[in-house]
């Protein structure tokens, strides 16, 4: 998909959903890496991550696309705009955007190291290796063990 596509969809939807044009600036932004877009404020700009068109389809795009206008729309008309706000879930659930977006399946893939605590049984996942001497479970303050090196 080229930059002007892009641009012509986010005005699309914007007209279809919220009944009202999309002025400013979108693009694809290679470097988002765990997110699927950004709206920005200070440039009122919302950034798309383009692994997401590449790896999930248009069906996903469109739904990172709606979430992204949804702060758009609130930060332009001055309510609030953040994820925990009323009016920004309500908003969320009249378009019939997603909340979050889907995990991309190559981040599912990537390794993780598996550990558990021993008082409590807590088991939980981290990307990289944790030096179980020098940490407790959170819950309870327990001993925490490796499960396994590796789990993917």
């Amino acid at each position: 998909m080229e930059q002007y596509e892009l641009e012509q969809l986010t005005d699309q939807l914007s007209r279809k959903y919220f009944d009202k044009p999309y002025k400013h600036h979108v693009c694809f932004n290679k470097r988002l890496r765990t997110t699927g877009g950004r709206y920005v404020p200070s440039r009122q700009t919302i950034e798309i991550n383009p692994k997401y068109l590449q790896e999930l389809g248009i069906d996903e795009l469109v739904g990172i696309v709606k979430h992204e206008l949804c702060h758009y729309h609130l930060h332009i008309e001055g309510k609030p705009y953040n994820h925990r706000s009323k009016e920004f879930k309500e908003l969320l659930q009249k378009t019939g955007s997603p909340r979050y977006c889907e995990r991309l399946p190559s981040e599912k893939s990537k390794e993780t190291y598996q550990y558990r605590c021993e008082k409590c049984g807590l088991t939980f996942n981290r990307k990289r290796r944790i030096q179980t001497s020098r940490y407790r479970c959170g819950k309870c303050k327990g001993k925490i063990v490796a499960i396994s090196d590796r789990k993917k």
